[in-house]
């Protein structure tokens, strides 16, 4: 479980986020949504210890978050794959410090989880955006995180691609996987695949909204459930002047 607890960030004497507060109980995919620049990836930095907090504190499962952290894991947008090597190569990066059989076993089972086990040697340049975007997740899972950290991970792909891979995603956490804390803008994906969402407003980053998605799996898009909760959340984003022009 992760816990955030006053949780602040200043950039001289900009306040990017905070104060805020909360935390994680039994879902299994937790989304933090808002417009750009409202401090959501500020929020994910400071989880995923590449920022250090001006005031507050994270936990995870009890223990501290001050840096980073090997039970953390994060795939952002751009999968940053090393063009010069191999979708199993680039999976390694993130167990380069493993004894080899036991890296070699994980990246294997990792590629079978993703379905690219015989992509294993191809150079990046030979994947689609869809499967770069997939080794960019295995890179991300192989090393067994307890949270993982996705930062608008199909914000770059077309939307028949998007689609596709948050069903992928679904299918490859299951129930077994870490839990997730999913950053992203688009209130539809967010509906899709969270138990819960937060959504946010700023800057500086605050939370405005804690939301149980109750609506069952897998989620259907055209129902009339799905759309009220997409009105509400939308209203929530919509700036004061815009709700009140309506």
């Amino acid at each position: 479980m992760i816990q955030v607890s006053g949780l602040r960030k200043s950039f001289g004497d900009f306040a990017a986020l905070g104060p805020v507060s909360f935390s994680s109980g039994a879902e299994r995919i937790l989304s933090v949504i808002g417009p750009s620049g409202c401090g959501k990836s500020t929020l994910l930095r400071l989880i995923a210890g590449l920022e250090q907090a001006s005031a507050g504190s994270i936990t995870l499962d009890g223990q501290a978050i001050t840096g980073p952290d090997p039970r953390v894991s994060v795939a952002f947008q751009e999968p940053r794959l090393m063009p010069w090597l191999d979708v199993a190569q680039n999976i390694a990066l993130a167990v380069w410090d493993w004894p080899a059989e036991r890296r070699e076993q994980a990246v294997q089972a990792t590629l079978a989880k993703v379905g690219l086990s015989q992509f294993a040697h191809a150079l990046p340049k030979q994947l689609s955006g869809g499967m770069a975007q997939r080794v960019g997740l295995a890179r991300a899972l192989v090393g067994e995180p307890a949270l993982l950290l996705l930062d608008e991970p199909f914000g770059a792909l077309d939307p028949l691609t998007r689609i596709r891979m948050q069903e992928h995603l679904l299918e490859i956490v299951g129930d077994e996987g870490p839990a997730i804390l999913l950053i992203t803008h688009d209130i539809e994906e967010a509906l899709v695949l969270s138990d819960r969402i937060l959504v946010f407003r700023g800057p500086p980053a605050s939370l405005q909204r804690d939301l149980a998605v109750d609506l069952p799996r897998p989620r259907d898009r055209s129902s009339t459930r799905f759309a009220a909760l997409k009105a509400l959340l939308l209203e929530d984003l919509l700036p004061s002047s815009r709700r009140q022009a309506a």
